[in-house]
């Protein structure tokens, strides 16, 4: 076998590609575009590992397929490299922000090269370019200017390690999601951005999108529209008014108390002398929770009576008003109307403080649990009788007619939390004024760039990083020319990546975010592929910056992903004692009925997990380049399994890869070069050429659904076809080149000189097959009746039964056979023979 230099082939290529721009896009309206994005990736100071590799090189596989399909591709990468990982990394190896970012970027950067990714590289760069954050900070001033941008003062989530504000979206059960690290309410003066005045559009617009159904499902319900009313409540003896947001209107009847959130103002105002130290101290308590932690203890309920009333507008009946954490204040009014018979949160709540469970609603066992289900009404007045649903707009109607309610539509999506308390972001380019004006720079004053400054971490008492900037935060108001002061908080990471897309359609432009030419031309993107945790964030602020841009003209699509596709993980072994400590695969050897620790022969469990430097399991791609190529990479991470399932790496698999490429190789190279295998002389058997036209067509058709794995399975039947000696045409050799392709660039390349062509194949035509070879041979089926052979027909493989038959019948042999008699039975061995079992015989027998 020919012997594979991997390393030398691909070095040659990869320089070849870069100093060519093979892979360079510019409009051309003369042919169809197609861009195909990766998701935004940090750059983080560990590098890639493998799994994160396999969704980079299935949108290759696609834009190098479209190429030559004859699209006009546009396929780039960028760094999103601002915000907490690189600050992070930066604490870690005493490193600043600024520098590492740089650092992780190269190295994404190269490692990504040495996959032979066909990236259009001049149009690479990162959210921390002032050349990028320039308009990043203006479309800022465009959500501001649009009343889309707001301060205020607001209860948020406060991680005290990290110095910083977190969205909701970053926390989960009183947590940061990255670091674990614990996190506490904390009122604090913040930048929001107002989304929610774009929730039905971002809602109903999913409708247009060929996404995931379950990513789609997903942002419904953090959208979570509900319809139904606000109630007013009058408080007994006071001026007060209480709203609530209630989607079980018709259930009015039912309400034995009502609950405030601890957030909510009115919890203090409404409270008597005697309740309000309780009612105070439980407050500050519900403050060091987090929402989750507060939804999680739903069956604990807590809560303090805060000694007023409300006044049920249907029946002027008084109700206790409580506060209790269950209650979170950022959902409707932060107050809730509360029926246990027919809602178990109000149920356990109403058990533990001895509260009336008054039933308006027929069904279930209230002695065990709240009703939930429907059913005719019943204790509710000129409700009685009718069914749950029809009763709700009833009541809405007595509501209206009574100034007391009308019919809303509520969201549980809430305004983005926008700022950071941190020094790696984006400047706001905001200014406050000695008369307490706020104001929006002007372009001409963009980019707004960063301080240098060595200490970048939060001040002890909390303040911004960039507090301590003192000559950058004075400034002047270019309106007044009056002393102004800088914002000191920064744009949370998520900024960068919420337009990035169509920056890369026109990255060099110092007068525009992008121009209407190239975005009107590349936009929206056609394939979008990313792993499924960027389900809500990032596609939900993208989406939601792109609705934005285009009200004010910028872009001309309302969505900016066509199509989103979500690859799988790739999992890894790892290695774990009893008591949680992981260890690396070379630390652990297996006795032959277990796997021990070499050192000290404690026994360890082995789990198939995802990849991660915690797990001691991470594959770095380096290694596997070094290795076995790059080419054997990207073909076993293609033919682990479908692209959007988990699959495991494994030696066996890499090995069994290589092997494939090697072999490979050797039908195409031989000792002095292009195999003598490979001859324009021979004439290909008609065996070869249909083998090899129905692999065409089903490789094209797998490339189509992203079907990758089953791909090369056809190429490997192929392959078995040809044998180790079988001679094809150079014709054939050429059209399997073009085809393996996208799977191994590389060695493609190089055949491809090898067979005597000078330019690149990146543009070569796609291959087509051949339809005449992919007509099916006949077979011939004999037909017997009772046992006798009295015909043949002929008829494609795996022709059903009643198919054969009915050729059968058309024989004149078989008709007169068969003259006045029925059949009782058919007995029909596939692909062999058609026995007849007449009628009339069968019931002789």
């Amino acid at each position: 076998m020919t012997t594979y230099n991997h390393s030398q082939i691909e070095q040659k290529w990869q320089k070849y590609w870069q100093d060519h721009e093979t892979f360079r896009a510019e409009i051309d309206p003369n042919k169809p575009k197609y861009y195909v994005l990766d998701m935004f990736p940090y750059p983080s100071g560990a590098g890639l590992h493998v799994g994160h590799a396999e969704g980079y090189v299935a949108s290759d596989l696609v834009a190098r397929y479209k190429r030559m399909n004859g699209f006009n591709v546009l396929h780039p990468m960028g760094w999103d490299a601002f915000g907490l990982p690189a600050e992070r990394y930066a604490e870690k190896v005493g490193g600043h922000p600024k520098d590492v970012s740089v650092t992780n970027s190269n190295r994404y950067c190269s490692q990504l090269k040495a996959l032979g990714l066909s990236y259009d590289w001049a149009r690479t760069f990162s959210t921390t370019d002032p050349d990028y954050y320039k308009w990043t900070q203006w479309i800022f001033t465009k959500l501001y200017e649009r009343g889309l941008a707001y301060e205020v003062e607001f209860p948020v989530n406060w991680c005290p390690k990290l110095g910083t504000v977190l969205a909701n979206e970053e926390v989960k059960d009183g947590k940061y999601v990255e670091t674990g690290d614990e996190v506490v309410k904390k009122p604090m003066r913040q930048w929001m951005l107002k989304i929610t005045e774009y929730a039905e559009r971002l809602l109903q617009d999913l409708d247009e999108l060929d996404w995931p159904e379950g990513i789609k499902k997903l942002q419904r319900d953090w959208i979570g529209k509900s319809t139904g009313a606000d109630i007013t409540f009058n408080i007994d003896g006071s001026q007060e008014k209480m709203t609530v947001f209630t989607t079980r209107p018709d259930t009015l009847f039912g309400l034995s108390y009502c609950v405030l959130a601890p957030e909510n103002p009115l919890a203090l105002k409404i409270s008597t002398k005697k309740q309000r130290d309780a009612v105070a101290a439980y407050i500050i308590a519900a403050a060091k929770k987090s929402a989750q932690d507060r939804l999680k203890n739903e069956k604990n309920k807590t809560g303090v009576f805060t000694g007023a009333y409300a006044i049920n507008p249907l029946n002027n009946k008084k109700v206790p008003i409580y506060i209790s954490d269950y209650v979170l204040g950022d959902y409707g009014y932060g107050a809730v109307m509360a029926v246990p018979a027919h809602d178990q949160r109000d149920y356990d709540f109403a058990k533990k403080f001895n509260l009336p469970i008054i039933p308006v609603i027929e069904g279930g066992d209230l002695s065990k649990e709240a009703w939930e289900g429907n059913g005719k009404m019943i204790n509710s007045d000129f409700l009685n009788g009718l069914d749950a649903e029809s009763s709700k707009e009833v009541m809405i109607k007595w509501l209206t007619d009574h100034n007391c309610g009308k019919k809303t539509i509520n969201y549980k999506l809430r305004d983005w939390l926008f700022s950071r308390q941190r020094y790696w972001g984006e400047p706001f380019p905001i200014i406050h004024c000695e008369d307490g004006k706020v104001k929006a720079l002007p372009l001409q004053d963009l980019p707004l760039t960063l301080p240098e400054m060595q200490e970048y971490k939060p001040t002890p008492d909390g303040r911004p990083p960039l507090a301590r900037a003192t000559e950058w935060i004075k400034t002047i108001d270019p309106e007044t020319g009056k002393p102004a002061i800088r914002e000191q908080n920064t744009m949370p990471q998520w900024a960068g990546s919420s337009w990035y897309f169509l920056r890369f359609c026109d990255p060099k432009n110092n007068q525009e975010a992008c121009s209407k030419e190239a975005e009107k031309y590349w936009m929206p993107v056609d394939l979008y592929i990313g792993g499924a945790e960027h389900a809500v964030l990032h596609l939900l602020y993208a989406r939601f910056w792109h609705k934005v841009l285009y009200d004010i003209g910028v872009v001309s699509t309302k969505e900016p992903f066509k199509k989103l596709f979500n690859q799988g993980m790739i999992l890894a072994n790892s290695f774990r004692d009893d008591r949680g400590k992981y260890y690396y695969p070379n630390e652990v050897e297996n006795n032959g009925h277990d796997w021990v620790v070499k050192e000290t022969g404690v026994r360890v469990n082995t789990q198939i997990e995802k990849m991660s430097k915690s797990r001691y399991n991470v594959v770095n791609p380096d290694e596997v380049v070094e290795k076995y190529g790059a080419d054997t990479m990207r073909v076993y991470e293609m033919f682990m399994g479908p692209v959007d399932k988990n699959k495991p790496w494994t030696e066996e698999g890499i090995n069994g890869a290589h092997r494939f490429v090697k072999r490979l190789h050797s039908l195409f190279i031989g000792d002095d070069g292009l195999s003598k295998r490979i001859s324009k002389d021979v004439q290909d058997d008609e065996n070869t050429l249909k083998a090899y036209n129905y692999m065409v067509k089903a490789v094209t058709e797998d490339f189509e659904t992203l079907s990758f794995n089953t791909a090369l399975a056809r190429i490997m039947e192929f392959m078995n076809e040809l044998g180790n000696d079988k001679k094809i045409s150079q014709k054939t050799a050429e059209g399997l080149t073009l085809l393996v392709s996208p799977f191994v660039p590389h060695m493609a390349e190089e055949v491809w000189q090898q067979m005597g062509h000078t330019n690149t194949l990146a543009y070569e035509p796609w291959p087509k097959y051949d339809q005449q070879y992919l007509v099916q041979d006949l077979i011939k089926i004999p037909i017997q009746i009772q046992g006798k052979k009295v015909g043949i027909v002929q008829v494609p493989p795996g022709a059903k039964p009643e198919t054969i038959l009915e050729c059968a019948m058309k024989l004149p042999n078989i008709q007169k056979q068969l003259d006045s008699q029925e059949i009782g039975k058919q007995i029909y061995v596939p692909n062999k023979i058609l026995n007849l079992v007449l009628k009339k015989n069968s019931e002789s027998r």
